[in-house]
């Protein structure tokens, strides 16, 4: 495909293999019903199933169809990453592989694109996902939204379509750690959402994100979009010194009215262990930082990949 698409989907792919043939023959009709110049672009992010297999086949039968797979599992926020590296079109979709971002649509989105709206989010109505699952990423984006003073809806994921200059500036971002539903709020433009119905899975199988992957996730993006966790130690250590201060008043008041206190063993050890857990939860959150600095700093990619089909780099 030597010409750029008007409109190039991005799906990242894990532990979907039977899913696959039927994600893509529903993006296939809900594209085509805007343009026959599109793209397909199946990033697969070494899943444990035979995914990459299916995907060779589809890619044989359509070379509209591109498969990229990683040299190993990076995450769904790196698979984004490289299906917008090799993104060539005007308009770019990014959706799930799992079928619960109902392909159909994305008609929906691109049309309202075309008000003017150089991004337009799907807003999840009525989520089909468990209830931990749920209650998870609500607790996350209140947390997030705290953080980083801006509002994160937790309705909003990884389906949108975005137009190509949001792409480039999303790109042209250093950051090491990506999540885009924070990051594409960071750069701007005119955006929108459209509700949209969430779709059950239809392979039955439960989403390959964990539990202890989406806590991963949830603290790598807080870290990686807010430095408010240091700004809270600092009053919390104010806070501590002021009622040290205060406390210290009330001895020495109490000592001069002749009513000395006498401290107990249980009181001295509590305050101990208390200021030097204290201490190192501080220390530990520096060090956090630090150590998210010195990722960024070796400047190694965010991904790495393995094979390409029915990809050429045009002279965009």
């Amino acid at each position: 495909m030597s010409e750029s698409p008007h409109i190039s989907v991005i799906s990242p792919v894990y532990g979907a293999a039977g899913l696959l043939e039927e994600l893509v023959r529903r993006i296939k009709a809900a594209v085509s019903c805007i343009t026959e110049e599109y793209e397909i672009i199946l990033v697969e992010d070494c899943g444990p199933d035979n995914s990459w297999e299916i995907i060779k086949k589809i890619c044989a039968e359509d070379n509209r169809v591109i498969g990229i797979r990683h040299s190993r599992n990076f995450g769904q926020q790196y698979a984004l990453n490289c299906g917008f590296d090799h993104a060539r079109g005007e308009w770019i979709v990014t959706l799930d592989c799992d079928i619960q971002d109902r392909p159909e649509e994305i008609v929906n989105l691109y049309n309202k694109a075309m008000e003017g709206y150089e991004i337009v989010l799907a807003s999840r109505q009525l989520r089909q996902d468990d209830f931990l699952k749920k209650f998870c990423s609500r607790v996350f984006y209140v947390v997030l939204t705290y953080l980083t003073d801006t509002y994160q809806d937790p309705s909003i994921a990884n389906f949108a379509i975005y137009h190509r200059r949001v792409v480039d500036a999303l790109k042209s971002m250093g950051d090491y750690s990506r999540y885009y539903p924070t990051m594409n709020q960071w750069v701007g433009f005119s955006r929108t959402k459209l509700e949209i119905r969430h779709a059950q899975r239809e392979d039955g199988k439960r989403s390959s994100y964990s539990f202890v992957k989406r806590l991963n996730l949830a603290f790598d993006t807080i870290i990686s979009f807010s430095n408010k966790p240091l700004r809270l130690t600092v009053k919390l250590g104010v806070l501590m010194t002021l009622i040290a201060i205060f406390t210290a008043l009330v001895l020495v008041i109490n000592y001069f009215v002749g009513r000395p206190y006498v401290s107990g063993w249980a009181s001295t050890f509590l305050s101990l262990w208390f200021l030097a857990g204290l201490i190192i939860t501080i220390l530990g959150m520096i060090g956090v930082y630090v150590g998210k600095i010195y990722e960024t700093v070796k400047s190694r990619p965010t991904y790495i990949v393995r094979e390409k089909i029915n990809y050429e780099r045009d002279s965009r």
